[in-house]
């Protein structure tokens, strides 16, 4: 249970993390906001850091492992402990697989290139190339072309573009849904499992990501987790082709439609209720200053498969809906709402037009703001302990003020961020260290 007795901080609030981030999305009024580390695939913390946070609340010695639960941003896993002593709100229902297709199992020790002990699935396979860079494959199969690269001493992987020359006489938009596929028994009794364990053994918030539900999610798009992608796997092809074949484009977004709505209401059959909220759609549609699609090209290409996928779930279930883009997604959100997107993630303030008290007077009681906390460009890895306060009590302010807040920085902690400057994010959000 999330318990302030259990935490390494000096906790107040009445209400259990669940019933204050359900009453926040809701824009009821909350004994104060809801906090999130590690509720979705993006808004967590590199797994070095995860590994630092620990040892800064006295819960691991320097050399414990932590687990690598998502590879390809190589997030740590924010364990039970952990997200009790830092008085979380939200836990994470993950998938069967990881980004790369394989299973989170059979956990084995690797190090990274900033020499944090970690652990990886076994299918974890790696193979360094001469330039010191790492190489990983789909499905941990190397008898087929990797699909990531990790370039040396860097942190991330980056996809590698595996597209075949396009024949325009043969594109077929069911290239570009081969992902899509029914949804496995084997994955929904995962599901149903994890969700019973999660709402019965916790008292936070469930936060899910289901598959399909994102329409051109540029990290998803090159297929990094299938050995043979299909169709259009360019993301610069991808991008064009917004423009040059968006017939093409709507074919393969209609056809996700249909095939997710199936798979929904199979998950829903496992999950029930038992989750609150799920992460939507991942695709950028901004650049921090400017826009990849106006937003009439939203409402063209985007808007109307959203709006079935939400219309399904409100109807259907109690789920929230979360909307991440990345940038000054600003124009862009009265269409979001338009779509019955309930959230709004990652709140890239730093951005054009993402001011905050902008965002908050023109959209504020209409979406619910999931992040802008601190920012992770400048502030939280650049900038002085006090300065991280100075910002994190200023966005509670500004962002709370029409409630619908829910604290978390924009975006995942990036590695190299002064652990001093985490625990001062902790310590304004009214945690006092008592390690």
């Amino acid at each position: 249970m999330n318990t302030a007795k259990n935490s390494k901080f000096d906790l107040a609030g009445t209400m259990t993390g669940r019933e204050r981030l359900i009453k926040t999305l809701n824009f009821v009024k909350t004994d104060r906001v809801p906090v999130d580390m590690g509720g979705t695939l993006c808004s967590g913390a590199h797994v070095s850091i995860i590994a630092k946070l620990r040892q800064a609340v006295g819960l691991d010695r320097p050399g414990d492992p932590v687990k690598v639960i998502e590879p390809y941003q190589m997030l740590g896993e924010v364990a039970v402990d952990l997200r009790d002593a830092l008085g979380l709100d939200v836990v994470y229902l993950p998938g069967l697989k990881n980004f790369f297709g394989f299973a989170n199992t059979d956990w084995k020790p690797w190090k990274t290139f900033d020499g944090t002990d970690v652990l990886v699935p076994g299918m974890f396979n790696t193979e360094q190339e001469t330039d010191g860079s790492i190489l990983q494959y789909p499905e941990g199969d190397r008898s087929v072309p990797a699909s990531v690269r990790m370039p040396e001493n860097c942190f991330y992987f980056n996809s590698i573009i595996r597209q075949e020359p396009i024949d325009e006489s043969r594109l077929d938009p069911a290239d570009n849904l081969e992902e899509f596929s029914p949804i496995s028994d084997e994955d929904l009794r995962f599901y149903e499992k994890q969700a019973e364990e999660l709402y019965n053994n916790t008292d936070l918030a469930v936060a899910a990501g289901f598959p399909g539900t994102g329409f051109g999610d540029i990290a998803l798009v090159p297929g990094p987790f299938m050995k043979h992608p299909k169709g259009i796997r360019d993301v610069e092809e991808w991008y064009v082709s917004l423009v040059t074949r968006k017939e093409y484009i709507k074919d393969v977004f209609a056809g996700q439609t249909e095939r997710v709505i199936k798979n929904l209401e199979k998950i829903y059959q496992a999950v029930g209720n038992k989750v609150h909220l799920i992460f939507m759609d991942g695709a950028d549609l901004a650049t921090q200053n400017t826009l990849f699609c106006g937003p009439d090209g939203y409402r063209e290409l985007y808007m109307p498969f959203s709006r079935k996928l939400n219309d399904w779930i409100h109807a259907n279930t109690e789920w929230k809906t979360m909307k991440h883009s990345c940038g000054g997604c600003e124009p862009l959100i009265e269409g979001f709402i338009e779509a019955g997107f309930d959230i709004l993630n990652p709140v890239q303030t730093s951005a054009r037009g993402m001011d905050p008290q902008l965002l908050v007077d023109k959209y504020g009681g209409r979406i619910a703001f999931w992040g802008g906390g601190v920012d992770t460009q400048k502030t939280l890895p650049f900038g002085t302990p006090e300065e991280v306060r100075r910002e994190v009590s200023e966005r509670i302010r500004v962002f709370n003020s029409k409630g619908g807040f829910v604290f978390n920085t924009i975006h995942n902690i990036q590695g190299n961020t002064p652990i001093e400057n985490l625990l001062a994010m902790f310590e304004a959000l009214g945690r006092k260290v008592s390690v």
